[in-house]
């Protein structure tokens, strides 16, 4: 059994202040293959990954019928995509969203990592203010990343912090969304104002598809303020900007008040403890559209949400490479938000 990660004399959580912990795995020993290719011609296998058994289940379950995609051609993407995902949730908690009857079924979120689990899937123990410490899991690899994906989980949400300190994360973003009667022309559309008001205050800015219905602007920041101080200015921002375009965005989070036919900028999944779809997920939409980088050019040019699907992506990635290299936690530069925040005292 995995160690605790907590013991009963750390530091207790507060509104303000969770302390984290990872519990650390054991390390493989040997690589796993540069390759992974799952059955097809059975519903459950075993894979060996170095020296680690992952165990997949109904890989011949239809997880979109309409398609003919099973769960295990979900694992199989994932498989494929892996080189250039992983960098993106390693050492970061990741709730999951499990649909065990594939993407037009009944859906649960689960935060926990259950037991049993395999000896080598790492944890961030996070302590909350209620007294809970929950042992969310991490995809560290390949391994503990298909382990995953066989539970259900068809897109990855992960924390916006890594684990070292959930307080402070890497990155400030706007998801854009429509409102009621919304296109998703006016959502390329704002993403380009948006991206206009941060290149004037010197943010650097970079766009996703969400594969669901908007576009995701995402900044690289230095680490530092908290996520409270960020979503502090996300709502700032996000207001300000819509003060600007008010026939195009809103900022009201309040559904039952915002406008019809506008797009939302919504700041409020800045807050400590949400998340976003991550980058290269598949969503569990009718055509398995995936959270896709893209280009600005792109998107004034024109896209749609489903030209970017897991049947084309990989072939795009190769052809491109990965868009969302600026967002690596080890990318240079990162924008300084000290001009912008007050820093709390920590």
């Amino acid at each position: 059994m995995p160690r605790r990660a907590v013991s009963v004399s750390a530091p207790r959580a507060t509104r303000t202040r969770h302390p984290a912990t990872p519990s650390r795995g054991r390390r493989a020993l040997t690589p796993g293959p540069r390759s992974v290719h799952i059955p097809r011609d059975r519903n459950d296998a075993v894979l060996e990954l170095g020296d680690r058994e992952v165990r997949l289940t109904n890989l011949r379950k239809l997880f979109w019928p309409e398609l003919g995609l099973t769960k295990g051609d979900l694992l199989q993407y994932y498989a494929d995509v892996a080189p250039l995902l992983l960098p993106y949730v390693r050492e970061r908690a990741m709730v999951m969203k499990r649909y065990p009857n594939g993407a037009g079924g009944e859906f649960f979120f689960m935060k926990r990592a259950p037991t049993p689990r395999p000896e080598w899937i790492e944890t961030c123990a996070i302590a909350h203010a209620s007294g809970n410490v929950i042992d969310f899991p991490m995809v560290q690899d390949l391994a503990s990343l298909l382990w995953v994906i066989n539970l259900g989980c068809i897109d990855l949400n992960e924390w916006y912090a890594r684990c070292d300190d959930v307080a402070c994360p890497d990155y400030l973003h706007f998801d854009l969304d429509p409102t009621e009667g919304g296109t998703f022309e006016q959502i390329r559309e704002a993403a380009l104002v948006v991206r206009a008001a941060l290149d004037a205050l010197g943010m650097a800015s970079h766009a996703k598809t969400t594969g669901s219905r908007g576009i995701h602007v995402y900044v690289p920041i230095v680490r530092g303020p908290t996520q409270k101080e960020v979503w502090t200015l996300a709502k700032r921002l996000s207001s300000e900007i819509a003060r600007r375009h008010p026939r195009l965005l809103t900022a009201v989070y309040a559904k039952a008040q915002r406008p019809r036919h506008r797009v939302l900028v919504d700041y409020n999944q800045n807050a400590w403890g949400r998340t976003l779809a991550s980058v290269y997920s598949v969503r569990p939409r009718p055509r398995a559209p995936v959270s896709t980088p893209v280009t600005w050019e792109e998107i004034a040019r024109g896209i749609g949400i489903e030209d970017f699907r897991i049947d084309n992506v990989p072939a795009r990635l190769a052809k491109v490479g990965d868009l969302w290299k600026p967002l690596l936690p080890t990318a240079r530069p990162r924008v300084d938000l000290g001009k912008f925040v007050s820093l709390s005292p920590r």
